[in-house]
């Protein structure tokens, strides 16, 4: 079914600054055909001697007519992101196709807890959860474990210092904590996932997006806490080149 998707002109309409190296890029993309929160596109660079390149991306926004938002986080020396990051400007062209995938998704009427684990900009699918479930009004309590290196790293900052009723954020942090937070840096835990997530008796969907290893990680530790394998739903990746 991938390949039969069409490549559609897709032209931005705006960009927001997340981090020092990390952009939102909202693109218009006439006869957008709609998308689930937790689905990717691909984006393809065409040169002008005709050399394409092409990269995935997860969506950062729930369905808006035919919006599409994507979070990119430069790869240095990379052939996609910093193009995307540093030089595109409002009124430029690229080319998308999506949306991919069924699985990694949230749907609207689902009524059970939601668990998302999300290391570094694995948040970007997730936050597009978050987003919906305020979009449709949903009741579905949501808790978020943001694991992430530094406070400087994290992406839409300010959005997730609002106030959400029924949604909890928690952020873990690998390298350096900020002041006034006792729980030193580090890698993920049993003890931070049981604290930040939901007991195992309130069948929750978890759905964990980040680097491999993080991945990885954070599965075993859910399993190990006793969530079902069935809803412990995961989106990884690895290093692309940009």
């Amino acid at each position: 079914m991938r390949g039969r998707l069409p490549w559609r002109a897709a032209r931005l309409r705006e960009v927001r600054v997340e981090t020092a190296t990390a952009r939102t890029l909202v693109f218009e993309v006439p006869g957008w055909p709609g998308h689930l929160a937790g689905q990717h596109v691909d984006v393809r660079l065409t040169a002008g001697d005709g050399y394409t390149a092409q990269r995935s991306y997860s969506l950062a926004a729930p369905p808006d007519g035919e919006l599409v938002a994507l979070t990119v986080e430069t790869v240095p020396d990379g052939e996609v992101s910093p193009y995307l990051t540093e030089v595109m400007e409002p009124g430029d062209l690229v080319e998308i196709r999506g949306p991919v995938g069924g699985w990694f998704v949230w749907r609207p009427a689902s009524r059970a807890p939601v668990l998302l684990v999300g290391g570094g900009s694995g948040i970007v699918p997730l936050m597009a959860m978050i987003r919906e479930r305020r979009r449709v009004g949903s009741r579905a309590p949501f808790r978020l474990v943001y694991s992430l290196r530094d406070p400087e790293s994290r992406y839409y900052a300010e959005e997730l210092r609002r106030p959400d009723p029924g949604l909890d954020v928690t952020y873990l942090y690998t390298r350096a904590a900020p002041d006034g937070v006792s729980r030193p840096a580090g890698r993920v835990t049993l003890a931070d996932l049981a604290e930040g997530g939901w007991p195992t008796g309130f069948e929750a969907d978890c759905y964990v997006c980040g680097p491999t290893g993080f991945v990885e990680a954070a599965a075993d530790l859910l399993l190990a806490l006793g969530h079902a394998p069935e809803r412990v739903r995961t989106e990884r990746f690895g290093p692309t080149g940009g």
